[in-house]
């Protein structure tokens, strides 16, 4: 495995920076990452020897994974570190393409166009992870609540266990973008492929 690349990712892009028109997605990504009411009950503080995950820790925590949501899931590809998934049904049918970045601090940052009904949105979200010997704290960047990712011992509610080896993003995309596609025609949508950029 070549740990050099990981040196030049040190520093992340702004986070949470979005247009008015592309709020609801990143509502729509926060909601299916961070699911149930349990997380944000369960807000806390990591203790003071918690320190940021590295990049190669975070590499080897989503490289080649899916994270599963409700109704959806992103995927971590290892290669060109792209950032794949696909949320919703019907009229809130989205879909992402984009790239994952992780960096010496912690982070790990979704760049992403979204494709849905009403246009694309380039959307960035970022996700702080902390580590207090095996129990791994996340939260939603800039301001959102801590809550235990993954605990030292393991259990069944741990928002880890939503992230399976088994690609279930890449061979759903071809019929969802289809299916958008069609969705876009129907509700007159003249230009369905026309980018916003926030």
């Amino acid at each position: 495995m070549n740990y050099l690349r990981f040196a030049r990712v040190v520093k992340a892009p702004s986070c949470g920076t979005i247009g008015r028109s592309s709020i609801w997605i990143a509502a729509l990504l926060s909601a299916a990452m961070l699911t149930g009411s349990a997380r944000a009950s369960e807000a806390i503080t990591p203790s003071a020897d918690a320190r940021p995950m590295s990049a190669v820790e975070l590499y080897l925590l989503y490289r080649d994974k899916t994270w599963t949501w409700p109704d959806g899931a992103g995927r971590f590809d290892d290669q060109e570190r792209r950032f794949t998934a696909r949320t919703g049904a019907g009229a809130t049918t989205a879909w992402a393409q984009g790239r994952w970045v992780i960096t010496n601090d912690g982070l790990l940052c979704l760049d992403a166009d979204w494709h849905t009904l009403s246009g694309i949105y380039r959307n960035n979200s970022c996700f702080g992870h902390m580590r207090d010997h095996e129990t791994i704290f996340q939260r939603k960047e800039p301001s959102g609540a801590w809550y235990v990712f993954k605990h030292a011992v393991p259990t069944k509610t741990d928002e880890f266990n939503k992230l399976v080896a088994d690609n279930l993003v890449s061979s759903d995309l071809a019929s969802i973008k289809s299916d958008l596609e069609d969705q876009k025609r129907l509700a007159g949508n003249k230009k369905p492929g026309k980018r916003t950029t926030q």
